[in-house]
């Protein structure tokens, strides 16, 4: 029976229906059906200006798919003529949320049986009237999900976040046991669903030498090791603090599966620096599976043919694993 997963267009002003169609242009052999959650008019402008190959065709439902062609549900009708390639807009950040709704409803409600995002533009979001910090709020809101984290993968590193899009100041005071224990267990089960069967789980400190035994700050002390020994009373294989500046050293030469990181920076940055044009954005603890690429809306190189998709087909490649 045919997986299908739904691909949503990202900011239309962005780098987001570029890489999308020459993905799903590759010579890649997908084992699902994808179905683009877009704009049809602007996606047959990107076609001719990228000479992709396959036929866009526009649909209503899935039971409307064919193969051999690029599926589009035209979700916001846009096109060239109405909007400013590279642009913030509240025009594109508005449609960006309405190509992810209807993508969301429609994994709810079993149509489809994953969800692969192309970027947003945060600003045009808001602009949009979307008061989200991200795809991953956007998810957990409209999938009524309390507990879940973001999780990069890229190179030979995955991290997953305490906390994300907030003031450095505010992510400290974030750390909490509850919510360190919380990831950990996210962390856990999203790596027995990837087949790894004693996931080795590190925790990475949130100060220099992870507080040096309380001299250079005492949130290891107070929250992260009794989180670290609740966990291991679980019979979780989990390991930390860790010093941040050497862990992910560690995870990149095997010696961990995955880091859960305190910070958005903290994991952002080895993960990018090891695997950038490859790199995967996944919210974990969803009750539908979400993928996405690890990059933003490129708004200086838009428009310009010269967009990578590496990152949508590793998104997408990730999101198969899971069906």
């Amino acid at each position: 029976m045919n997986s299908y997963i739904g691909i949503t267009m990202g900011d239309p002003a962005g780098v987001g229906p570029e890489v999308i169609l020459k993905a799903l242009d590759s010579n890649n052999e997908f084992k699902s059906r994808y179905i683009v959650f877009g704009s049809t008019n602007l996606l047959k402008y990107y076609k001719e200006l990228l000479k992709i190959k396959k036929d866009i065709i526009e649909i209503n439902d899935i039971e409307e798919y064919k193969d051999g062609y690029i599926n589009v549900i035209n979700v916001y009708d846009l096109n060239i003529n109405n909007l400013n390639i590279g642009m913030v807009s509240p025009q594109c950040g508005d449609a960006a949320f309405k190509y992810v709704e209807r993508a969301i409803n429609s994994a709810l409600n079993h149509e489809i049986d994953a969800v692969v995002t192309a970027p947003l533009n945060k600003e045009a979001l808001h602009l949009g009237g979307h008061n989200f910090d991200g795809h991953t709020e956007i998810f957990a809101k409209l999938t009524k999900t309390n507990k879940y984290a973001m999780m990069l993968i890229g190179g030979p590193l995955k991290v997953i976040h305490v906390s994300t899009h907030t003031s450095l100041k505010n992510a400290c005071d974030r750390v909490k046991k509850e919510r360190v224990l919380d990831v950990i267990h996210l962390a856990y089960d999203i790596l027995k669903k990837m087949k790894i069967d004693n996931p080795r789980i590190a925790i990475a400190g949130l100060n220099p030498h992870a507080g040096e035994s309380g001299l250079f700050g005492m949130e290891e002390i107070k929250e992260i090791m009794p989180a670290i020994e609740e966990a291991k009373n679980l019979n979780i294989n989990v390991d930390g603090p860790v010093p941040p500046d050497t862990v992910f050293i560690k995870a990149a030469n095997g010696q961990y599966d995955i880091v859960v990181v305190m910070y958005h920076d903290q994991g952002h940055i080895p993960v990018k620096l090891l695997g950038f044009d490859k790199g995967v954005n996944m919210t974990v603890g969803l009750p539908i599976i979400r993928t996405s690429v690890d990059h933003g809306t490129a708004f200086d190189i838009a428009g310009k043919g010269i967009a990578n998709e590496e990152s949508m087909l590793e998104a997408m490649k990730t999101a198969e694993l899971f069906l």
